[in-house]
């Protein structure tokens, strides 16, 4: 299932912006994470219904994939 581009592209902001709270980086560092994580590869290609599962939980999801 692909996901509406513009609606993506805000779900993406608000992953980021997350992203920067939770790993206390500014939102470059945090982009640069996001758009270099598994995660984002797997939501942008629509290989799996990653874009249906809440913020909160891509961006832990995206802290694991840091920590390994």
């Amino acid at each position: 299932m692909t996901a509406d581009p513009t609606l993506l592209q805000m779900k993406y902001a608000r992953i980021i912006s997350l992203l920067a709270k939770k790993a206390n980086v500014d939102e470059e560092k945090a982009m640069e994470m996001f758009y270099k994580s598994n995660t984002y590869i797997l939501m942008s290609k629509g290989i799996s219904d990653f874009h249906c599962l809440s913020d909160a939980y891509l961006v832990e999801n995206i802290m694991l994939e840091q920590k390994q």
